[in-house]
């Protein structure tokens, strides 16, 4: 197994580049819109990599260690999923000696960077797309896509019905990776960018690349370039065939949030259910892949967490104090730690706002915080995972994260009730008169016989220590 060791380590940052921050205007398309204009599926804000790199002391204060590109090679969209050019940077976001300073920025203060690749399908654009349209069924390049039948027809309204596209967006051909040439193409895209430096990458809708053997070869190609690399896959479900020697070392992990969100919602909740299906979620992988998957609460694909917990930040605390503490690398999506809200795309890709007036200055204090707590303690990134309490009635959650004599007690109530209950401790050998310290506040508690007493405010939680 080569699943870095870092990443366990690791608080990744999410970057939308078109909406992060405007370094370089001379590179803004004739178009652009104004920053913080309402986002649309095609409207450009000018975000680009110096505007990344002339905001990294922001990320350094943050305290993230590592970021997460989305695409960033030539495109015509703000997305960059339809990708002309996977060996160029695209014009709109700099150029390559905008990657490499934003790559030496990085690795200068121990930031790893992470791109996207979109090797499923490309954009029309593409060379042998284009060729393929220009020469039809004469073209060099016909086996590169799955062609039904001819002429395509790729610039009309309506779904692609003359070659398979993602989701039938004709904008979007899909590549036949059953082509040695095309498998060829991809690898070496995939080895040339971590030869210039990148550390990483997540790959978009793999499981539509439904063939075992290329994702092998993907892994080797890049491992083989620089073993410590993270592969991380785009996979909604829980399913271990996606991890291991032969696939990714973790994958975006979807169902730690939705259980996440079943249990902070404000209705009737099976807690139980919930938590159960958090620690078989632990269960269903390797260890090494468990601690090395990528922890998300948000993304450029989901609704913002505030605007899904319906603008309760209370609750979205409570959500990333889970986050924090549960094993696996969380991952903060931009401008969340300020309080963005959005629903689904494209509202979730709203500018960065950089006036401060505008920000949620106690929920970027909390995530610091987090943060700096994470790096203090081993056992939340380390540690074994430990089920305390799951209380139906109460709606109370409780485990702990163990390395050693280093021991966090994590304790959530969500319910919008005031919680009192007695929390046993002894399975953590915290004998009688031991003083405890919530690192989430300044409260202390006193181990008695029964445990220790506390009373949880609605929408709470603490971690103890």
């Amino acid at each position: 197994m080569t699943v870095p060791y870092w990443v366990q380590d690791t608080i990744f940052y999410q970057i939308f580049p078109d909406r992060f921050a405007n370094g370089d205007t001379s590179n803004d398309p004739p178009n652009v819109h104004p920053w913080g204009a309402p986002p649309t599926s095609a409207n450009f804000q000018g975000g680009d990599l110096r505007g990344i790199i002339d905001r990294f002391d922001y990320l350094l204060d943050l305290g993230i260690t590592a970021v997460y590109l989305n695409p960033i090679f030539q495109s015509t969209s703000n997305h960059r999923y339809n990708t002309i050019d996977y060996y160029k940077i695209d014009p709109k976001l700099g150029g390559m000696h905008d990657f490499q300073a934003l790559l030496e920025t990085a690795h200068r203060n121990n930031v790893r960077v992470i791109l996207d690749g979109v090797f499923n399908h490309c954009g029309r654009g593409f060379f042998a797309f284009v060729d393929l349209l220009e020469n039809q069924d004469q073209s060099p390049y016909k086996n590169w896509f799955h062609a039904s039948r001819f002429p395509l027809d790729a610039y009309s309204p309506g779904e692609s019905r003359d070659y398979l596209a993602w989701w039938g967006i004709k904008s979007l051909p899909k590549f036949n990776t059953d082509e040695p040439e095309v498998r060829r193409y991809l690898l070496e895209v995939a080895r040339y960018w971590i030869q210039q430096g990148a550390d990483g990458w997540r790959l978009d809708v793999p499981n539509e690349i439904d063939d075992d053997s290329f994702w092998a070869e993907l892994r080797h190609v890049v491992k083989s370039v620089n073993q410590d690399a993270y592969l991380v896959g785009e996979i909604w479900t829980a399913n271990p065939r996606w991890v291991g020697d032969s696939h990714f070392d973790g994958l975006m992990n979807y169902p730690v949030r939705d259980c996440l969100l079943n249990i902070l919602q404000t209705g009737p909740v099976d807690a139980t259910a919930c938590t159960a299906k958090l620690e078989t979620l632990l269960k269903t992988y390797p260890r090494e892949n468990a601690y090395a998957m990528y922890v998300p609460l948000g993304s450029h694909d989901t609704d913002r967490i505030l605007t899904r917990l319906e603008n309760d930040v209370n609750r979205v605390k409570l959500a990333m104090a889970f986050q924090f503490a549960y094993p696996g690398a969380p991952a903060v999506y931009y401008g969340d730690e300020i309080g963005l809200t959005g629903g689904k795309d494209p509202e979730c890709r709203a500018a960065f706002p950089w006036d401060q007036n505008q920000w949620n200055q106690d929920l970027r204090d909390w995530v610091k915080s987090l943060i700096s707590l994470r790096k203090s303690h081993p056992c939340l990134r380390r540690g074994d995972y430990l089920h305390l309490l799951t209380d139906d009635r109460r709606h109370c959650y409780a485990f702990a994260r163990i390395l050693g004599d280093d021991k966090i007690l994590v304790l959530l109530n969500a319910s919008s009730s005031r919680r009192n209950l007695v929390l046993p401790v002894s399975i953590l050998g915290w004998n009688v008169g031991r003083i405890v310290n919530n690192l989430l506040g300044k409260d202390e508690y006193l181990v008695h016989d029964d445990g220790i007493t506390l009373s949880l405010p609605p929408w709470s939680g603490v971690w103890l220590f």
